[in-house]
């Protein structure tokens, strides 16, 4: 029986950890785990059927990083296929005994897709695709996909995944005490993603123990009727005499996994500190349980990277922004044609603060490059603004390039009842996990009547139902023409919209203003008229949410049609315009000096045009220290609290710390001119044995941008390295990164070396792994839980030193 057949009837119990249980038979510090799948075949063996008579149902391949970016740091980037193909092998020879299925485990590759990094959609997706490859070859009977924070590098992993062969995939995200990933990406987004991508099941795993993902396990149930895997860590890790130690009992975690199931939960397990003791607990605990099937609808969901919109008929209308098109805007389109994105950021600001939930981005300029514009546009705008976007473009290759770069769930605009249009835009929506927006138009033109429109409405219906996209995820425009021209074509949109949702039971959306084309106060025309389409039920309109008038009559239109369940929403934008003096309050005020701007440039990472803003406040007679000491600096730290907040996410603290450091290499130059001020100097390295570094890296750049001096030693450096630098530098502090249980104990081994060398710096440590209480133990000076809280934490050790 299949593993999605299984899934289906039964819970699953998954195996716990593998690194540790290699550990214990001699795997030696620093070394590559998964080489052990060539030299030591029998100890993966032992492990696996160790974690089979405990009762799984499904081992774990040990494969984790047994991808060529993360084997090239051991000198076995040549091996990808050899030790996938072994991994597979050896677990399905032992499997096969227990009538057990083995999951290629893959990890993440410890490297950021653009625009939070430098790596690209296509680099990610070929080294995903030679994994799987190996492992469809060898005959896997899952993919697991375990332990992702980033929902743009899990896009790529799927649709690689999905090009390999025919295997079932699994996507299992790694959330913290926030309930979101170190991206910002809350559960239901994660399973929204995932789910359009095609996955068979949708996990977390890792990070925490299972107290803290008891909201994730439910808002993962809420968000999708996928099943669900669970798989926390044993608790938090603790050093004790040198040993890596978890504290969470065989039989706490077995309770929390019953209490899991009772959520929906049907595939059960353990990550890192899981032994073979803690899964035979949980499958005596569990396996005799009632598997939970779920039956929610839900409507068509888009999604940005951290915040998942819903359109459903039953729902409030959803306003998309219609500000980011440049036809008719002459200063937009001289922006694109110049490659520049100030009014695009400041407009997409402007939209989502007006109420826009779904921002339009359409880059259609003639003689321009169209992909590059839109590539620049989303890079710009998916980092500064929570929306999810919609891509409106008439150009198959534009359309692609950008569901590539986008790290959600995007809405394309279009798609239309011509053959050309179903056959180039249909496959996109498929292969990258769109939504649609869909015209009622077809070879013959727009039809003039509401039937005829039906009749396309429910062609497009059948042609994304062919080719596997379900029929929530396309919305219909059933296309309003302009009433001057035509005054008998607004009520046939009207019943076209009512005749749609009832006959086909989608979502409607319409591009409003179109209807006025040619009159004079427009506005009020557009206002009648989608007073008047909302009656009818309509569900989402492409218009300008900057228009009072507009926005008032879709709140109150909500009201009157009971979407807007007890008036809850309009009675709190009400309060709030009672108490401000306006109907919504901008949460950023329009910069108008150059110091404003400045400080606006790195609340919103405008890292392209930062530059230029120097240039311009510097002619204005500022000087480089004001620009710092009133703009640049209070900007970082502004971003820092909102982080802290969890006003902001990873990528906005990314692309600020980015712009900052374009500040910086501007301004040196000017600064070198006169005295300078040097916070310190940090030696920053992650320890041997530990191949990830983007923890610490972020770190590197959040202290350089405080006026740190930071020496950064890269990834899997030995101690005796780290101090060599630290004498040779007279460094003030030694900060040192573990995202490995495995690679801590590298950690007192260095300060005791400070210690005995008397050394006058002071050590701080982070990481995945690290917890204060562990920093306290090893007799660390400092501990950071993030890169913001790094810099407080460098900032006091120094003040100390001096």
């Amino acid at each position: 029986m299949s593993f999605r057949e299984r899934v289906k009837k039964e819970i699953l119990i998954i195996d716990g950890a593998m690194g540790t249980l290699l550990q214990q038979r001699g795997l030696p510090g620093g070394w590559c785990p998964e080489e052990w799948n060539l030299s030591h075949p029998e100890a993966i063996k032992e492990i696996h059927k160790l974690y089979l008579e405990a009762g799984a149902d499904i081992i774990t391949t040990n494969t984790f990083g047994a991808i060529g970016l993360k084997l090239a740091d051991y000198n076995l980037a040549d091996k990808v296929k050899d030790i996938n193909h072994r991994s597979v092998t050896l677990a399905k020879e032992v499997a096969g005994q227990y009538g057990a299925m083995v999951a290629g485990s893959v990890g993440p590759l410890g490297k950021f897709l653009q625009p939070l990094g430098t790596m690209t959609f296509d680099q990610a997706y070929e080294q995903f695709y030679e994994q799987c490859v190996a492992m469809v070859e060898a005959g896997v009977d899952l993919i697991l996909f375990e332990t992702f924070g980033d929902i743009g590098e899990m896009r790529a992993a799927l649709i690689a995944a999905a090009d390999a062969g025919n295997v079932p995939v699994v996507a299992s995200f790694t959330f913290d005490e926030t309930g979101r990933t170190f991206t910002g990406t809350d559960p239901e987004t994660a399973a929204v993603v995932a789910e359009r991508l095609g996955v068979a099941a949708i996990g977390v795993n890792c990070s925490v123990g299972p107290s803290q993902l008891e909201d994730v396990v439910k808002k993962l149930t809420e968000s999708t009727n996928l099943p669900i895997l669970v798989s926390p860590n044993a608790g938090m890790p603790e050093i004790i005499d040198g040993n890596t130690v978890f504290r969470e009992t065989a039989e706490t975690m077995a309770q929390y996994a019953q209490r899991f199931v009772t959520y929906g939960a049907s595939i059960l397990g353990g990550c890192c500190g899981t032994t073979p003791d803690h899964i035979k607990e949980i499958s005596r605990q569990v396996k005799h349980m009632e598997l939970k099937t779920r039956y929610k609808k839900f409507g068509l969901r888009v999604a940005s990277r951290v915040k998942t919109v819903t359109i459903d008929p039953q729902g409030i209308p959803v306003a998309i922004g219609e500000r980011l098109n440049p036809t008719g805007k002459k200063a937009l389109q001289a922006e694109i044609r110049e490659g520049k994105t100030e009014i695009t950021r400041r407009d997409a600001l402007s939209q989502v603060q007006a109420g826009a939930e779904i921002l339009d981005v359409n880059v259609g300029v003639g003689g321009v490059d169209q992909t590059s514009a839109m590539e620049r546009a989303l890079q710009a705008i998916q980092v500064l603004v929570e929306a999810p976007l919609c891509i409106d473009s008439t150009d198959p290759k534009v359309i692609e390039h950008a569901l590539k770069l986008y790290h959600g769930k995007a809405l394309i605009n279009s798609v239309n009842g011509e053959e050309n249009s179903i056959e180039t835009i249909l496959p996109l929506a498929k292969r990258y996990g769109a939504a649609l927006i869909g015209l009622t138009l077809d070879d013959q033109g727009i039809p003039p009547t509401a039937q005829g429109r039906l009749e396309v409405a429910r062609k497009l219906v059948e042609r994304i139902e062919a080719v596997g996209i379900p029929r929530q995820d396309l919305m219909l425009d059933c296309l309003v023409l302009t009433v001057s021209a035509q005054p008998e074509g607004v009520p046939e949109t009207l019943e076209a919209i009512k005749q749609v949702r009832k006959e086909l039971g989608v979502t409607t959306s319409l591009g409003v203003s179109n209807v006025s084309f040619g009159l004079p106060n427009r506005g009020l025309i557009n206002t009648a008229f989608f007073a008047m389409a909302l009656n009818a039920g309509l569900d989402a309109a492409i218009l300008n949410p900057q228009d009072q008038r507009m926005m008032e009559t879709l709140r109150a239109s909500a009201v009157l049609m009971g979407r807007d369940v007890r008036a809850e929403k309009y009675i709190a934008i009400e309060q709030q315009a009672a108490n401000t003096g306006q109907v919504e309050k901008p949460r950023q005020q329009l910069a108008t000096t150059p110091l404003e701007v400045l400080h606006q440039a790195v609340l919103s990472g405008d890292k392209d045009n930062v530059v230029s803003y120097i240039n311009e406040a510097l002619a204005t007679g500022l000087s480089p220290m004001e620009l710092l000491d009133k703009a640049l600096v209070p900007g970082i730290e502004e971003v820092g609290r909102r982080y802290g907040a969890g006003i902001y996410f990873l990528p906005q603290l990314m692309m600020a710390g980015e712009t900052m450091t374009k500040s910086f290499e501007r301004l040196r130059p000017e600064l070198a001119k006169g005295p300078s001020k040097k916070a310190g100097t940090v030696v920053l390295a992650t320890v041997k044995g530990d191949i990830h570094d983007i923890g610490k890296n972020i770190v590197s750049v959040m202290l350089s941008n405080h006026g740190f001096e930071v020496i950064d030693l890269g990834k899997n450096v030995p101690n005796e390295e780290i101090i060599r630098v630290a004498v040779e530098q007279s460094a003030d502090i030694i900060g040192l990164s573990a995202l490995m249980t495995t690679t801590m104990v590298h950690m007192p081994e260095l300060i005791k070396l400070v210690k005995e060398q008397g050394l006058n710096c002071k050590v701080m440590v982070g990481g995945a792994a690290v917890t204060e209480q562990y920093a306290q133990e090893i007799g660390a000076d400092g501990y950071a839980v993030d890169a913001v809280e790094a810099v407080q934490v460098a900032k006091s050790l120094v003040s100390k030193l001096k």
